[in-house]
């Protein structure tokens, strides 16, 4: 019986809170003689061949490629880099300013060749040196830290005519995805203000706190855009999201919640996808009480992933029990799903054998621009309440997030996605070594370094992917964190536009979108 009346009343709230989001006078709103309060209804027929994309924060890190921290920042300059390799949205890998590749029988070794006529969007050719100068950026083969750890495994980049030769110093079955790496002209020194990259769009401006705008790329060697322009609206505030959309000023926006799409009438069609994000309670593993195992354990007994789902997203996401998402195929261990069920009594006896008979107090720190992880927080912050813990939300914007949370290390336990940056499994295991720079946790488990490096050096896909599996283990069996799930992306579209993709990593793509002729 309290188990149904907390489920009503959870229920009762998040109804009563995205209700009220709707409620209120603002710009845009539709009055009740049919006309508008100062927004412009839209016509039947597109003024131009362009539409507003709504999204939840400002890119406000690095637009360096390179560099880039954001998963946001990630999804919308997808569309304005490439690599050597690009990704598909069925998960492939094909080629992009490379025409063709060959990778020999030990893995060690990878060879291009580089397309002709490709062109940055600053109008000059693709050479050779600025995809070797990309490369050895990335690798750091002069000596300096690499960008992106995986390339230290980079032994020699040779470059021949319109050839280039990668070896490694050992086999790496992953390392082409790596490859998707941006090629950035070598002599350019504004890509975290004014990027240039070799895709379908091209970076225009950017206002910050308001707005991205993109324009087709007339001169990409692939296939064209279909849009001349996007431009990146940035609604922070959830409750003005439904507002944007309805009043016409949005033509899209994705990672809705159910109950926003439920409220959007007839004006939208909804895509149904998955996020590609690994949704958990992060718990800093380098502050009491989380620096218990025993603690960190109680919580995931005390959470009830399929509730949360139920209650918050209307059964909508895919309960997941590691850092690792179903999207990834053979490296995802369903097993560990169900490893921690609900069990009360087995949370309270934890945390009293941690020296917790009573509970505790806790602040989740959530950013206030993403309406499905406070959503997620405040189921959390119920379930909590069973075993004594007192769980208080702390909302913060995207930007302090970014510095304090993931940068500074200065919280103790935060409702986030972690996406993979490209489609491989070490991308995401391999932030939780514990000297990893994105580390954010401060996860510390020396079988788990052992692993990994067990991992990199495998001598075949099968031995990797066993390695992989265990490190997941470890995850879940040492409660790293509180697993809940892989967001379903539900994507409000306006009637008339068609051609959205969902990728197995977490993109955007508006190269197809398109108004229906």
């Amino acid at each position: 019986m309290k188990k149904k009346l907390l489920a009503l009343l959870l229920l009762a709230s998040l109804l009563c809170a995205a209700l009220c989001g709707c409620g209120g006078g603002s710009a845009g709103q539709t009055a009740e003689d049919g006309q508008t309060d100062g927004s412009t209804v839209p016509d039947a027929e597109p003024k131009a061949n362009e539409i507003t994309v709504g999204i939840a924060q400002d890119l406000d890190d690095s637009l360096d490629p390179h560099i880039t921290v954001a998963a946001g920042t990630k999804e919308v300059m997808f569309n304005v880099f490439e690599g050597l390799v690009k990704p598909t949205p069925e998960g492939d890998l094909i080629p992009a300013v490379a025409e063709t590749y060959e990778v020999s029988e030990d893995q060690t070794t990878y060879t291009f060749t580089l397309r002709e006529g490709v062109r940055f969007h600053n109008g000059e050719p693709v050479e050779m040196q600025d995809v070797v100068y990309s490369l050895e950026r990335c690798a750091g083969t002069s000596g300096e830290e690499p960008l992106i750890p995986a390339l230290s495994a980079v032994k020699s980049i040779d470059a021949n005519g319109n050839t280039l030769t990668i070896t490694l110093d050992q086999p790496n079955t992953e390392f082409l995805s790596y490859l998707t790496l941006a090629i950035l002209p070598e002599d350019y020194d504004q890509q975290d203000t004014a990027p240039v990259g070799t895709g379908p769009f091209k970076f225009v401006s950017r206002a910050a706190q308001d707005s991205i705008v993109l324009e087709k790329f007339a001169d990409y060697w692939g296939d064209a855009a279909y849009l001349d322009k996007v431009t990146f609206k940035i609604i922070e505030n959830g409750d003005s999201i439904l507002m944007s959309l309805q009043s016409g000023a949005i033509d899209l926006f994705a990672h809705l919640t159910n109950t926003q799409s439920a409220q959007l009438g007839d004006d939208f069609n909804i895509e149904e996808g998955t996020m590609n994000l690994v949704q958990a309670m992060y718990l800093n593993n380098a502050e009491k009480p989380f620096d218990d195992v025993r603690v960190r354990q109680a919580l995931c007994y005390a959470v009830d992933k399929q509730q949360i789902i139920d209650l918050a997203f209307d059964g909508y996401g895919s309960p997941i029990g590691s850092s690792m998402y179903p999207a990834f195929g053979k490296y995802f261990d369903d097993s560990l799903t169900n490893y921690y069920t609900r069990d009360i009594e087995k949370a309270k006896a934890l945390l009293a054998d941690a020296g917790y008979p009573d509970g505790f107090s806790m602040t989740i720190t959530v950013p206030s621009n993403y309406s499905p992880h406070i959503d997620t927080a405040q189921v959390i912050v119920e379930q909590l309440k069973e075993i004594g813990v007192q769980a208080e939300i702390q909302l913060v914007e995207w930007g302090s997030w970014v510095e304090d949370v993931y940068g500074g290390r200065k919280f103790q336990s935060t409702v986030i996605g972690v996406d993979a940056s490209n489609m491989t499994a070490r991308a995401l295991l391999e932030r939780f070594t514990s000297d990893h720079d994105k580390n954010f946790i401060n996860y510390n488990s020396a079988e788990y370094d052992a692993l990994f490096q067990q991992a990199i050096t495998a001598a075949s896909d099968e031995e990797q992917t066993a390695f992989y599996k265990q490190m997941e283990a470890d995850l879940t069996k040492n409660a790293a964190n509180v697993y809940i799930q892989d967001l379903a992306d539900l994507v409000a579209v306006r009637k008339g536009l068609t051609g959205v993709r969902f990728y197995p990593i977490y993109v955007l793509d508006l190269s197809a979108v398109r108004y229906e002729a």
